[in-house]
């Protein structure tokens, strides 16, 4: 019969289930897993209730059912990891819109769609919390959704209005067509100046939440070349020729020299700390393509957001202050 959201859920204990797990108890009665029932008892939600009038206890999942006593479930309404929610998203901004599709400056902190596991803000929520329409095309969690950015990573995003962009814009990405040029502090000074990084990229076998250069993983292309050389950092623009997941990050670790701020893929936490920087330097500064319907040629550029922008003035001595909020 199952769990009913938003409901307490009640089992008296019978002679026949006392000294039984009360997990498995419950999972026998309304016809769910113990993994499922597992949450529950984590979060504190499954409790014994004495007839006798003494105080319930709150239950281990391993926790034996006494005879007499009544298992209650509070049952909770979680949200839907999928569904989009129309929010306030207050620094992301239009940088650019017509009929058939819009551009995002997108912030830090902010991912492209919901996906599970993530219950932050959304570039798709926060169009929808401004009312924007964008194309129906795609899963229902990333319709008009065409292109990502790493919920760190900020700048421009291009998003499908119309359904007709949607399918063009899709195509774009899928044959590279888009020119994506990224802004990026790494650490030290690359050797060579500027250069082609071209090594295959998969998921790290040690660790699931990273990436890393590995024999067999997919192509991957990256083109650098250095804009401002400050010795113990360098500002470089970057042209991606694919778009993997992480990918400048990964091919700059690679090369000893990752993206500053970036713990993840292995930043000094000192040098982060002296720029103020709570995330990896990175900006998708600018994207060029042909418009989806006109052809036209739309070039949309982002400044660097607050945080950026103060780190770069530590490293040229401008600024000492404290940082800006991310």
């Amino acid at each position: 019969m199952g769990l009913r959201p938003g409901l307490t859920e009640r089992l008296a204990v019978t002679e026949d289930d006392a000294g039984r797990r009360a997990d498995a108890v419950l999972a026998d009665a309304f016809g769910v897993s113990r993994a499922s029932l597992a949450d529950l008892f984590s979060r504190g939600l499954v409790r014994a209730e004495s007839r006798t009038g003494r105080r319930d206890r709150v239950l281990a999942k391993s926790a034996k059912a006494v005879a007499g006593e009544t298992l209650a479930v509070d049952v909770p309404v979680d949200p839907d990891p999928l569904e989009v929610r129309a929010e306030r998203v207050d620094a992301m901004t239009v940088l650019y819109e017509d009929d058939d599709l819009l551009a995002v400056d997108k912030p830090t902190g902010v991912a492209a769609h919901p996906s599970p596991g993530w219950f932050g803000p959304t570039v798709v929520g926060g169009l929808a919390g401004l009312g924007h329409r964008i194309s129906t095309s795609g899963a229902p969690e990333r319709q008009g959704i065409v292109h990502r950015l790493d919920v760190g990573t900020t700048g421009v995003m291009v998003v499908a209005k119309s359904e007709r962009a949607y399918t063009a814009l899709k195509d774009q990405f899928r044959e590279r067509v888009p020119e994506k040029v990224y802004h990026a502090v790494v650490q030290g000074m690359p050797d060579p100046l500027e250069g082609t990084i071209d090594a295959p990229i998969g998921r790290d076998p040690n660790h699931h939440w990273r990436f890393a250069v590995l024999e067999g993983g997919r192509p991957s292309v990256t083109h650098y070349e250095t804009v401002e050389a400050f010795g113990r950092a360098t500002l470089l623009e970057i042209h991606l020729e694919t778009g993997r997941t992480h990918q400048i990050r990964v091919h700059t670790s690679a090369l000893r020299h990752p993206c500053a701020g970036d713990l993840t893929y292995g930043a000094d936490p000192r040098l982060a700390a002296e720029l103020g920087l709570t995330r990896q330097w990175l900006h998708a500064h600018r994207l060029a393509l042909p418009h989806p319907v006109t052809g036209e040629r739309l070039e949309i550029v982002s400044p660097y957001p607050d945080d950026l922008a103060h780190a770069l003035r530590v490293l040229r001595g401008e600024d000492r202050g404290a940082a800006p909020d991310a």
